[in-house]
């Protein structure tokens, strides 16, 4: 699913709860255009509002994906997509950031059908395929997803009743995914692959101890995280961690992708380091199916 959406620019919310604040605003992120709801209280956040709020999302199919291009450094076009996750219940169209429902979700136990609805909505419209061309859509899944004993069947149920080629879907797990219950998250990613997908370690060095999962988790490729990225053409540290990070996945026989690509000096910097994607708004925003569609795959020079 994305959960998340890794490539956007970040959006920092702050509640006043002080007796007469004026109330929160909402933020508008370029390039969409399209307004993300921060209007929600602490207790809305981590209460019981937002048990409601997300059935009825549910029930209702408000839940928006957008698609982000991952891109081939060597070939230069479209290698696959990813698939992110909006709320998109607003009275006048806004959507709602994941990181504000994503919590609420976690914590009432709505989060396994999120992730299964998005999983069945991607494989459907890879079934149709009038719109990727072909290309594979990559999404994340949850912690609870990962440890939940029934997902990897799910998995294998929603491609055969659709007949989608397992090799068409990616699914991409986060560190605390694996930190949860790395029995499970270890038994969970060699069947992800056994079943023929790709498994992608996501937001990879986020955490004190990734290094470990490299040994632990079975995986096909590797996200970097964002905050390796970012700063990459004036950063030295992140120069190196990431050369080396680049250098010891390939050398498993494994491929990397960079995330929060935001300039062509970072995309050169990645090709010389032989970082084989690329993602990021230098290279495509998230956008609707509609959107994506109408666009041919944009290449990289």
């Amino acid at each position: 699913m994305s959960a998340r959406s890794s490539t956007r620019p970040a959006l920092s919310v702050s509640v006043d709860t002080r007796p007469g604040a004026a109330p929160p605003r909402r933020v508008r992120l370029a390039p969409q255009g399209r307004e993300w709801s921060s209007a929600y209280s602490p207790a809305g956040l981590h209460g019981r509002p937002w048990v409601a709020r997300l059935r009825r999302a549910l029930e209702r199919e408000r839940f928006e994906l957008h698609f982000q291009p991952i891109v081939s450094l060597r070939e230069g076009g479209i290698s696959h997509y990813e698939a992110l996750l909006r709320l998109a219940d607003g009275p006048n169209g806004e959507l709602t950031a994941p990181a504000l429902f994503l919590p609420a979700a976690e914590r009432y136990g709505l989060i396994r059908e999120i992730d299964r609805m998005v999983l069945a909505r991607v494989v459907r419209l890879l079934a149709r395929d009038t719109a990727m061309g072909g290309a594979a859509i990559a999404m994340n899944v949850s912690a609870l997803s990962v440890t939940d004993p029934g997902m990897l069947a799910y998995i294998a149920a929603v491609l055969a009743r659709y007949e989608v080629a397992p090799e068409r879907l990616a699914i991409e797990i986060t560190e605390t995914a694996a930190i949860s219950d790395m029995e499970r998250a270890r038994a969970f990613c060699a069947g992800v692959l056994d079943l023929g997908c790709s498994l992608a370690l996501d937001d990879f060095g986020a955490g004190f101890g990734s290094f470990q999962y490299l040994k632990q988790l079975p995986f096909s490729h590797l996200k970097i995280d964002g905050g390796f990225i970012r700063e990459l053409p004036s950063s030295r540290t992140d120069q190196l961690v990431v050369r080396a990070l680049a250098r010891i996945v390939r050398g498993m026989g494994r491929e990397t992708i960079a995330e929060f690509v935001g300039d062509e000096a970072t995309v050169a910097m990645l090709r010389a380091y032989d970082v084989d994607y690329a993602q990021g708004y230098q290279l495509g925003a998230p956008a609707p199916l509609h959107a994506e569609a109408a666009e041919r795959p944009r290449r990289v020079a």
